[in-house]
């Protein structure tokens, strides 16, 4: 997780964290690039989203810095513990 952020998160699925956005506009959580237009019609930058699962990136042009894709994450659950 990022933003050193000590709050416990729930770790059901592939990793939980905070959507963000690189110097090229492509979002991202952790090291995983996040589809775009996904993020963009649900989302918004510092939401706090669980990856659900991941798939080789197939953009030539992110592949170096983001080799991991998402399309499929939703809002992280907050519910405690």
């Amino acid at each position: 997780m990022s933003k050193g952020s000590n709050e416990k998160m729930p770790q059901k699925g592939v990793f939980t964290g905070i959507i963000e956005k690189d110097e090229n506009n492509n979002y991202f959580c952790g090291v995983y690039l996040l589809d775009y237009k996904m993020v963009q019609a649900n989302f918004k930058e510092g939401d706090w989203i669980t990856i659900k699962s991941i798939i080789e990136n197939p953009s030539d042009i992110s592949y170096d810095k983001y080799p991991k894709k998402s399309r499929n994450f939703d809002k992280a659950n907050h519910k405690p513990e």
